[in-house]
C-alpha cells in the first residue's frame, strides 16, 4: 500500500514498484495528488489516512503486506501558519496508519521523512548522525513520525526504515509533473511560461557563485530508493532506522537556473532579491549509507533532471 500514491513522488513510487513486479494499491485523498498520475492497472482508493476504517478495509481487501508511507502535508513554509493541520495530517495520520498496520500484522514500513528534520545544520555534509533540530511544524511532524515508528517497533514485529531527502526534481514519466506552488523548479518554469523572470533570493552567500547550495535528486532515483528499501524489508534484511538520500556535493540555485536555461532554450537572467530570513548558505547530505545498504545511486545529471521536468511541465500544459 502506497499512501499518497497519487502525488508527484508517490506516483513515481507506485510505477517503480510495478516495474519491479510488486503489486500495490495507492491511497490518496487527492488534496494535492492527481488520480491521472496513477497508472491504470494500479487500484486507487480515494480517502484520507485519518480514516482508520478505510485503511483497515484497504489492507484486508488488497492483502497488504507492506506500506510505503508518503501521505502528508508537505509544505514546510505553510506549516508555520497551519501547525494544527500539519500535525493532524502528518502525526495523527501516521499514528492511525501504524495502528491499522499493527492490528492486521502488516510488518514492513518505508517512511517518507525529510531533510527538514535537520533544520539548519552547522556542518558542510549532513549524515544520519547529524543532530536533528527541525525549525518548522513540518520538520517537527516528520521527526515525530520517525519517533512513532521507532516506538511502535519496540513493542511489535514492525520492520521499518525512514528516507530523508532534500529537493526532489524532474520526472521519469511525461504524464507526472511537480505541481507544487512552493518548489524551486516549478516556480521557475511557471515564471518562464508566463513571460516573467525567475527570482534568486540572495547572491552574496559564502558559496562558489554566491547563491545557496542544496541537494537536488531526480524523483525517479528517489522512487528506486523506496523500492530498494521495501524489497530489503520484505526479505527480512535489517536496515538502519534512517537513510539520507543525497548527492554529497549539491548544486547552487544559479546552477539550477543555468540548467533550466539549457533545457528550455529560453534565454533569461533571473532577478536578484535580498536573502530570505533563515535560508542557510549550504545544506548537502551524503547518500553513502543508502548506497552501501540499498545499492542506491543517483543516475541523472542536472541537465537530465531539468530536461525531464520541462518535458513533463509542457505535457501537463498541453492537456485540456
Amino acid at each position: 500500500m502506497v499512501t499518497g500514491g497519487a502525488g508527484y513522488i508517490g506516483a513515481h513510487v507506485v510505477r517503480a514498484l510495478d516495474k519491479a513486479g510488486i503489486a500495490c494499491v495507492a491511497v490518496d485523498d487527492l488534496s494535492s495528488g492527481q488520480a491521472s498520475f496513477v497508472a491504470n492497472e494500479t487500484p486507487l482508493v480515494q480517502g484520507s489516512i485519518l480514516d482508520r476504517a478505510l485503511l483497515t478495509d484497504t489492507i484486508r481487501s488488497h492483502g497488504v503486506t507492506g506500506v510505503v508511507h508518503l501521505a502528508g502535508f508537505k509544505y514546510a513554509g505553510v506549516s508555520v501558519q497551519r501547525p494544527l493541520h500539519t500535525y493532524e495530517q502528518n502525526v495523527e495520520g501516521t499514528r492511525r496508519l501504524l495502528g491499522a498496520m499493527v492490528e492486521h500484522d502488516v510488518q514492513d514500513l518505508v517512511f517518507s521523512s525529510s531533510a527538514a528534520v535537520f533544520g539548519t545544520p552547522d556542518v558542510d555534509l549532513v549524515t544520519e548522525q547529524t543532530p536533528t533540530a527541525p525549525e518548522s511544524p513540518y520538520g517537527e511532524s516528520k521527526l515525530v513520525g520517525e519517533w512513532l515508528i521507532r516506538d511502535t517497533a519496540r513493542v511489535s514485529p514492525l520492520r521499518h526504515t525512514s528516507l530523508r531527502y532534500f529537493n526532489v526534481v524532474g520526472s521519469a514519466y511525461d504524464d507526472v509533473h511537480d505541481a507544487s506552488p512552493h518548489n524551486l523548479v516549478p516556480l521557475v518554469l511557471k515564471a518562464l511560461t508566463e513571460g516573467r523572470r525567475p527570482r534568486i533570493f540572495g547572491d552574496d552567500y559564502p558559496t562558489p557563485d554566491g547563491t545557496c547550495v542544496r541537494d537536488y535528486l531526480h524523483v525517479g532515483d528517489l522512487a528506486d530508493a523506496h523500492v530498494a528499501a521495501a524489497t530489503a524489508l520484505a526479505t527480512g534484511r535489517g536496515l538502519q532506522p534512517t537513510y539520507n538520500c543525497g548527492s554529497g556535493t549539491g548544486m547552487s540555485v544559479r546552477q539550477i537556473m543555468d540548467a533550466i536555461r539549457r533545457a528550455t532554450a529560453i534565454d533569461f537572467e533571473p532577478e536578484i532579491h535580498p536573502r530570505r530570513p533563515g535560508d542557510p548558505a549550504r545544506i548537502v547530505a551524503t547518500g553513502q549509507a543508502a548506497a552501501r545498504d540499498l545499492g542506491w545511486t543517483m543516475t541523472y545529471s542536472v541537465d537530465e533532471m531539468m530536461a525531464s521536468a520541462w518535458k513533463a511541465w509542457n505535457a501537463a500544459a498541453s492537456q485540456p
